[in-house]
């Protein structure tokens, strides 16, 4: 069982769509390596390690199955990146910047 194999049963096993896995994996992902490295989703390491297990997954999803039309695949390896990584960078954002909206000061 290879890692497309790996992907492929999570699908099936959760019901959800490759896109709404990609988004939950982003913010999952960028969780658990804040709590692995004990920094905060402010920190860009958390934002990171996201980006390049996105990037590495994307770049195998791109040699494992090549389509005969590479410009749409590209696009669609874009949108997987650009699903993954927004909520990651919203919450590295926030974090950073407007912390208070996210754990509030007590009065």
């Amino acid at each position: 069982m290879d890692w497309y194999d790996i992907k492929e049963c999570v699908e099936q096993y959760t019901g959800l769509s490759m896109d709404a896995l990609h988004v939950h994996a982003g913010v999952i992902g960028q969780l658990l390596v804040a709590l692995i490295l004990r920094r905060s989703v402010g920190s860009p390491w958390p934002w990171l390690a996201v980006f390049a297990a996105v990037i590495a997954n994307e770049g195998f999803d791109l040699n494992y199955e090549i389509w005969p039309d590479r410009k749409t695949q590209y696009g669609e390896s874009f949108r997987d990146v650009w699903n993954t990584m927004l909520l990651p960078t919203v919450l590295l954002v926030l974090a950073r910047y407007r912390s208070a909206l996210l754990a509030p000061r007590p009065p």
